[in-house]
């Protein structure tokens, strides 16, 4: 058993001359292992690890984008705007599916905090579902409901069983990997060690010392300095926290422990290229959702959003995609260059690396993806039935109550800040919160837009590295997307004519997205 907690990694790194950057580390396969582990640690999980770990109510608090703030608008978010308490709880703590994989090769530092994956039956100590020892099980606490009509909040100890095969299987019939089918690492394979770039490129030690020195961009080694440095479970997760607020995290770490890191460094950059998932998923793109903007017509600046319960849904799904999973949706371009880096080097170490699927295209856990999903996600697929010693059991947490992915109540309206904090929309506060704004009626503006695929993977990517994600996911500031929608002028007296006064934009597709054929055209 590894004491997580004095646990410790050797590491040699090569400092250059000056002793301002790390050129490179050589690092072990084990270390590998944690730092490939962070792409299959979902959104939400990521926010409250650093929360915890730095402490969310001190100061400098770590920010990740709109992240942090959608996050915490999950968590102040009354518990009567969602379906059941179990919804809130799911988005409060995502589970990621490398739970499943731990029974192969424990992580000899985990920071994910994951518990084993819990079962519920139903809560009714009176239910006839006890007679046959709980036909009805779920993994989601207080989502599903028993045929009795109870919820299932009465948790089961774990079981296992075999196949004929003796493969051991789960609850939801699914094989276990056995303690010695793996070779190597968790994730690596083939390879003792590794060198990891400043940046976290990887590469194995097995690679032509030029050649390697040339994929690094190592022009000069003259007076470098070699220094064995140790990672213990403080400068793993400082390590996580800088692999997505820097550029260069290993020096951040190594050379610059005392000093905070330059956030700025990690900038919202809106043009990438969608051309593989539009061709690949097609289908999600035909899916689309109502977003009504408020705006400052004098500066055409944001002042919040409404929208309804599907949009709120598909925000807050966020937080339950691994970062894996966004690179895969965002082409591996995220703005989040030590993460982008990580991720491609899964794609070319082919010879030593294990379980891609789980790194680069993960699934999601069973239930979190809504059946209205615009963005091109899967999730783990499960058994409906379950043959054990008891019986057979049917697996019930293929729904919430009201569907999968179906978070908050509706139909009702929500208002979403620019740094993607949900509230309930209410008249009062809102008129309060413009009056406080000093801005008056004849200068505010209401546009509803529809938001489909394109849209959705840019306020995704810009929730990564922005504090404005509509703003900068949706190009208000400046150019301005232009759709086939209606705006309205709000005016303290008659209605007047918009369409005269109305600016001319460019199309949001052409210009942030030239691979799509976009349909809009310019007014």
């Amino acid at each position: 058993m590894v004491d997580e907690e004095n646990f410790q990694f050797s590491l040699k790194a090569v400092v250059n001359k000056k002793k301002t950057k790390v050129l490179f580390a050589e690092v072990d396969r084990d270390f590998a292992d944690v730092l490939l582990s962070f792409l299959t640690l979902p959104l939400g999980t990521i926010v409250r690890i650093l929360k915890k770990h730095y402490g969310g109510d001190q100061e400098p608090s770590v920010n990740i984008g709109s992240l942090t703030t959608l996050y915490n608008g999950v968590a102040n978010l009354e518990n009567a705007s969602f379906w059941t308490e179990g919804c809130k709880e799911i988005l409060l703590n995502p589970k990621s599916l490398s739970e499943s994989e731990a029974e192969c090769r424990k992580l000899k530092i985990d920071i994910s905090e994951t518990q084993p994956v819990e079962y519920f039956t139903c809560r009714n100590s009176n239910c006839r579902a006890n007679n046959v020892r709980f036909p009805c099980l779920s993994i989601y606490y207080d989502t599903v409901t028993c045929c009795c009509g109870a919820a299932m909040k009465r948790e089961v100890v774990r079981n296992e069983s075999r196949d004929n095969d003796g493969n051991a299987l789960s609850f939801v019939g699914q094989k276990m990997p056995k303690a010695n089918a793996c070779e190597g690492g968790f994730f690596t394979r083939n390879s003792d060690s590794l060198v990891i770039s400043d940046d976290l490129r990887i590469l194995p030690n097995t690679t032509g010392f030029v050649q390697s020195l040339g994929i690094l961009g190592i022009a000069d080694t003259y007076g470098a300095e070699l220094r064995n440095v140790t990672f213990g479970f403080n400068e793993i997760m400082d390590l996580l926290k800088a692999s997505l607020l820097s550029h260069t995290p290993l020096t951040d770490i190594i050379l610059n422990k005392n000093q905070i890191y330059d956030y700025a460094r990690t900038k919202y950059e809106p043009q990438f290229s969608l051309e593989r998932i539009a061709t690949t998923k097609a289908t999600s793109s035909s899916k689309t959702m109502n977003l009504k903007l408020v705006l400052q017509k004098s500066t055409n600046k944001l002042l919040f959003a409404q929208a309804e319960d599907n949009f709120v849904d598909f925000l807050f799904s966020f937080l339950a995609i691994p970062l894996g999973g966004v690179e895969h949706v965002l082409g591996g371009n995220t703005c989040l260059r030590s993460i982008d880096n990580l991720y491609w080097s899964v794609a070319d170490l082919t010879d030593h690396i294990a379980s891609k699927n789980m790194l680069m295209n993960p699934n999601l856990h069973h239930g979190y993806i809504s059946e209205n999903q615009i963005l091109p996600l899967s999730e783990k697929s499960l058994w409906p039935t379950f043959k054990s010693e008891w019986g057979t059991i049917k697996f019930s947490s293929a729904k919430f109550v009201r569907g999968k992915g179906k978070y908050v109540k509706g139909p009702r309206m929500y208002k979403i800040t620019d740094d993607l904090t949900v509230t309930p929309f209410r008249m009062t506060s809102t008129i309060s919160d413009i009056e406080s704004l000093e801005i008056p009626l004849s200068d505010i503006n209401e546009m509803e837009l529809q938001i489909g695929l394109e849209e959705g993977l840019s306020i995704l990517k810009a929730s990564l590295t922005s504090t404005c994600a509509l703003t900068d996911g949706l190009k208000i500031d400046g150019v301005f997307m232009k759709q086939p929608s209606k705006d309205t002028e709000v005016q303290p007296s008659k209605d007047t004519e918009v369409s005269q006064n109305r600016r001319s934009r460019y199309s949001f597709i052409e210009k942030c997205f030239p691979c799509f054929n976009s349909p809009y055209t310019k007014l």
